[in-house]
């Protein structure tokens, strides 16, 4: 398997909007390699005849009745933001920044 390169890790950093020195650049990339070499490892052990688990015991969901209720009223949930416009929470634009 390829090494993963300071400039994927770089990459990466961005994506997640993390301020990274040099040196941990270089850290992060060696800790990855030995992330994806273990995920690789687990590849090569996982065969096609044992079906994939997310649990090692069964597990089965408890549902309660979906009975409508009300709900809390608008002035109430938009009482403690921060912004609010329209009467709706205004939250900063994320999107559209990346090019």
């Amino acid at each position: 398997m390829a090494a993963i390169s300071r400039d994927e890790v770089a990459h990466l950093a961005h994506l997640a909007r993390l301020d990274v020195t040099e040196d941990e650049l270089d850290r992060f990339a060696r800790q990855l390699e030995v992330i994806l070499q273990a995920v690789q490892r687990v590849n090569e052990v996982a065969a096609d005849d044992i079906p994939p688990t997310s649990h090692a015991v069964p597990l089965t969901n408890v549902y309660r009745a979906d009975e409508p209720v009300p709900s809390l009223p608008r002035a109430d949930a938009l009482a403690g933001a921060p912004d609010v416009e329209q009467d709706r929470f205004r939250v900063p634009r994320i999107l559209g920044e990346e090019e």
